[in-house]
């Protein structure tokens, strides 16, 4: 189909905001082939590197070849299964995460969305506690379902007229301001690793033992949202093994999909199980856990948690680390420096304008990177973790080559 009958129809069935939005920015892209770190415009002439990876869906590149083996034998022996039955490949996969979670996090519910997973986080934390408030930061982000938007910045939520009783945002990585919310009434804390939306701010290496110490206190129950830092992103499988704290609650996903298959989980500790006890289909996700995308879910597990693989992350990041160290040097009117844990990036800027500046000019020197929508500061810098050195050195040279094209037209 050609591309301009391909933004007609999606205009006229799908989102005519969306191809309005970027027809008013120029930019004229819909996606066609895509491969490892690369996506090719429908009609082929323009490419990008993608340095956005939908929040870590891509973390192992589009396509890649061998998750799409496993996906393919998966489904000439299985398909979605049946949510209320037991399960082979759900147990082999909840075996694996069970090794693979940090402390005593050994109970896993299987969703679909990082919305749906993050919803069930909050209803388990309130199921337990028999509690209502729910605090989260700031400028949060969670997904657009039910408790998680409730849970993010208000911004998601007031177009719909949505509100829901209990829920409270303090800033993020402020300890007293948190100390002056929680309270023996508190059901949940929920975090972002590192949050992404907002700009990617790094916290104290001391502010989750703080947060788990807060709730110790009050009995509140700590829920991390590693939707978005999971799966090696930052160096480590988990965000939060960086800070050396065990939440009570993990969410992942994103990542978990290999690109292929949408997967993700809600993680737990065994004591919150006590909330299923009495009737164990109480919640239900018809297509969590689908049994054709287990097996590709366990791969990205496996591969993802191999020391060699997060070495090689590391190694990318101390790349990326000394590329912006000179940039910033040879920009200082545009650029302060480079938030980052491994290849959790964020290209942090002097002016809010500069993130949408940087990504339209980024988008003609064929680069994919996102503003962050609650901290246009800010740039969201996300490659998928399995390029070779020799692109990171691409991506540096051509974010020089955007930083030089908006000096000259600032």
């Amino acid at each position: 189909m050609q591309k301009d009958k391909v933004k007609e129809i999606f205009s006229a069935t799908v989102s005519p905001g969306k191809v309005a939005f970027f027809e008013s920015v120029g930019i004229d892209f819909v996606i066609g082939k895509r491969h490892g770190a690369t996506i090719w415009d429908l009609d082929g002439e323009k490419k990008l590197i993608n340095c956005h990876c939908n929040g870590g869906v891509f973390n192992l590149g589009h396509r890649n070849e061998e998750l799409v083996s496993i996906l393919k034998a998966s489904l000439d022996r299985y398909d979605i299964g049946n949510h209320h039955l037991i399960s082979e490949q759900r147990a082999i996969l909840g075996k694996k995460l069970a090794e693979l979670m940090p402390g005593d996090i050994t109970y896993t519910v299987f969703g679909v969305s990082g919305g749906e997973a993050i919803d069930l986080a909050i209803k388990i934390a309130r199921g337990y506690t028999g509690r209502k408030k729910v605090i989260s930061a700031v400028g949060a982000y969670h997904g657009h379902t039910g408790y998680a938007l409730a849970a993010g910045d208000t911004k998601f939520a007031s177009p719909f007229g949505y509100t829901a009783e209990g829920f409270c945002q303090v800033p993020f990585n402020d300890v007293p301001a948190l100390a002056d919310c929680i309270d023996e009434g508190t059901a949940a804390v929920i975090f972002e690793t590192i949050p992404a939306t907002s700009g990617m701010p790094i916290p104290d290496v001391d502010f989750y033992a703080q947060v788990r110490q807060l709730c110790d206190q009050t009995g509140a129950i700590f829920i991390i949202d590693e939707v978005q830092t999971g799966f090696g992103r930052t160096g480590a499988l988990w965000g939060v093994e960086h800070f050396a704290v065990v939440p009570d609650i993990i969410v992942i996903g994103k990542g978990m999909s290999g690109g292929l298959y949408p997967m993700t989980a809600t993680c737990c500790k065994a004591k919150l199980y006590k909330v299923f006890q009495d009737d164990p289909f109480v919640h239900i996700s018809t297509f969590g856990g689908a049994e054709v995308g287990c097996p590709l879910a366990l791969h990205v597990l496996e591969k993802s948690s191999n020391p060699t693989f997060l070495s090689h992350v590391q190694h990318l990041a101390s790349i990326f680390q000394e590329g912006f160290r000179k940039l910033v040097s040879q920009y200082p009117s545009i650029l302060v420096g480079l938030r980052q844990m491994g290849l959790m990036m964020g290209i942090e800027m002097v002016h809010p304008q500069y993130g949408p500046l940087f990504t339209k000019m980024a988008y003609e020197n064929g680069l994919l990177s996102i503003y962050a929508a609650n901290d246009t500061h800010i740039a969201q810098l996300l490659p998928p973790l399995n390029i070779e050195a020799d692109l990171a050195f691409e991506i540096i040279s051509r974010i020089d080559s955007t930083l030089r094209a908006m000096d000259a037209y600032l």
